[in-house]
């Protein structure tokens, strides 16, 4: 099996690192940067993020999995002392034949950003942000090609079910379950008053519908796709929807997602 491990930097994650490339030599897996069938993120959910955008071009062909130093790990399915018994599930034991990992799809964000001085694709993880740089924003916001409302306020989170836990949970979001194939809008303050009329609360838009915002002003920016910034001063539009694209994480033993919440927000 062909792996790859992407850490977090600090020394723990670093130890960690090194010490599973010496249990996987001793197994005979094959270290590869270019083309891994797994993926190990050992840090936080925010390391996770930096190794899915690293093998973005990949994500059909490698699965992901997350061993937690971090302060949430909500994508980590294994702590760092137990390194060690991922190995063994992986490769199997004297005892034991390795074990065929569960292979878990969650939706994935996709945007279509144009700008005055060109056009460009990405992917998203988590979320999507839309925010001013100098203060409240002016957008129109259609969905299906309509016309949904005009709308003023600092921003708007655009995120994936995975992602609804992240940003969008503390805008007042709902928590979706990632086997829905969905996106959901959540305002950042928005203000409403005879002139801007918005919902007020999140819209959760099924895979065949696509939402676009529109600039309506000469106005900076900042974009953010999961981890990475974007400043933009020439903003025409961003068109949102569930991407085609699915990322895969290998379960070699079951976490429900519903556990993973209780884990993160109530225990």
């Amino acid at each position: 099996m062909r792996y790859y491990v992407l850490d977090r930097g600090d020394e723990l994650s670093i130890k960690l690192a090194e010490q599973f490339h010496k249990l996987a030599a001793e197994r005979d897996l094959q270290l590869d940067a270019e083309s891994p069938e797994i993926v190990i993120s050992i840090g936080g959910d925010g390391t996770m993020l930096h190794a899915f955008h690293t093998f973005i071009d990949q994500i059909p062909n490698l699965a992901f999995v997350g061993v937690h130093t971090g302060h949430l790990g909500f994508y980590a399915d294994w702590q760092a002392e137990e390194l060690p018994t991922l190995i063994d599930y992986m490769c199997g034991t004297e005892d034991s034949e390795p074990q065929k990992p569960r292979i878990v799809k969650y939706p994935l964000l996709e945007l279509e950003i144009h700008k005055k001085s060109g056009s460009s694709s990405h992917i998203a993880l988590n979320e999507f942000t839309l925010k001013g740089v100098d203060g409240t924003i002016m957008i129109q916001v259609d969905i299906n090609d309509v016309t949904f409302e005009m709308f003023r306020g600092d921003g708007l989170c655009i995120s994936t079910p995975s992602g609804s836990t992240a940003y969008n949970k503390s805008l007042g979001g709902a928590m979706v379950h990632p086997s829905i194939e969905a996106l959901q809008i959540a305002e950042i303050a928005s203000i409403n008053n005879r002139v801007f009329r918005t919902m007020g609360s999140p819209l959760l838009l099924p895979k065949h519908h696509h939402c676009d915002i529109l600039s309506c002003k000469d106005q900076r920016l900042l974009l953010t796709i999961d981890h990475n910034n974007i400043p933009v001063d020439d903003l025409i539009s961003v068109r949102c929807q569930v991407s085609e694209k699915k990322v895969s994480f290998a379960r070699y033993r079951p976490f429900p997602f519903w556990n993973r919440v209780r884990e993160a927000f109530l225990v």
